[in-house]
């Protein structure tokens, strides 16, 4: 079908645990480019996330961002250093020997000293936030899949239209092509055999064979062949059109074909007005491929 490749959706999801927000941008791009931005609570999880995108989306740059609020802190984790209070203490008896110091060292004061004690807040990847987390972070980026893809099909189904109109103006030009190019083979032929006649006056010439050698030269220019191919180019697009399956590298393809086919008719075919609608033919060619660039 065609779909388009550009696309937005936002989501939030809040659980116990926390709040996770999902957030993904597609634009054009030849093959799929998937980039991933996870907290590092839930980096486990980016194989798990790919592979979930990679199965919906086929082409296109995707660019997928996660991020994830924690309802309840964690709880600190306080160390002491214990090498550096016995130091602390040794010199503190030292100093109240000599008369220096008095009092006993309290917890304030390894409190005021930072080297003493260290509280830093617990890794929640220690704790299994990753895993515990693994399915509602999933749900979330799936039904974000699924807001990208309502889009997508949207500006689809506008693209859509857009080349079917086009496809339809191309298969008129190409009509338009074999009934000149018929009449360019006629008069040809017409012009031979007369030319002929002409030669045959001054000349002693076998007639059947030289009508038999002006129809040959004439049906050089015949080109029922490409024009049944060219035909044949727009009903597969119509195939691949209405198919489930993404088309927009197969239709650019396609149209590769289908230009190579209007310069072979462009350079077999006689008649004044075959080139001016080989030209609109091939313009409007190239319409259809700058949109098909957009096509998934």
């Amino acid at each position: 079908m065609i779909k388009s490749m550009t696309g937005f959706a936002s989501l939030t999801r809040d659980d116990e645990r926390g709040t996770i927000g999902v957030t993904i941008r597609a634009v054009n791009h030849r093959f799929l480019d998937l980039q991933l931005r996870l907290p590092p609570p839930i980096a486990e999880l980016e194989p798990r996330l790919r592979a979930l995108v990679q199965k919906r989306i086929g082409r296109g740059r995707v660019e997928v961002s996660v991020s994830l609020q924690l309802r309840q802190l964690t709880a600190p984790q306080i160390e002491l250093n214990d090498e550096f209070a016995r130091a602390l203490s040794a010199a503190i008896d030292e100093a109240r020997s000599r008369g220096l110091v008095s009092g006993q060292l309290t917890p304030g004061d390894l409190l005021r000293m930072p080297q003493a004690i260290s509280i830093r807040e617990r890794n929640p990847e220690s704790l299994g936030i990753g895993q515990a987390l693994g399915p509602v972070v999933e749900d979330a980026v799936d039904a974000a899949i699924d807001q990208l893809e309502t889009m997508r099909v949207r500006e689809g189904e506008h693209l859509r239209h857009d080349l079917d109109a086009r496809q339809a103006l191309l298969s008129g030009l190409i009509a338009r092509i074999a009934a000149a190019a018929d009449a360019g083979r006629q008069a040809l032929e017409a012009r031979l055999l007369e030319r002929a006649r002409e030669l045959a006056g001054a000349l002693p010439i076998d007639q059947a064979a030289l009508s038999q050698e002006v129809v040959r030269v004439a049906q050089r220019s015949d080109i029922s062949e490409e024009v049944t191919r060219f035909h044949g180019h727009l009903a597969h697009w119509d195939a691949l059109s209405a198919s489930p399956e993404p088309c927009g590298r197969k239709l650019d393809f396609l149209l590769q074909e289908m230009n190579r086919e209007v310069n072979t008719i462009g350079s077999k075919a006689d008649g004044l007005q075959v080139s001016e609608v080989v030209i609109q033919a091939k313009a409007e060619m190239e319409r259809m491929r700058e949109q098909v660039q957009n096509v998934e």
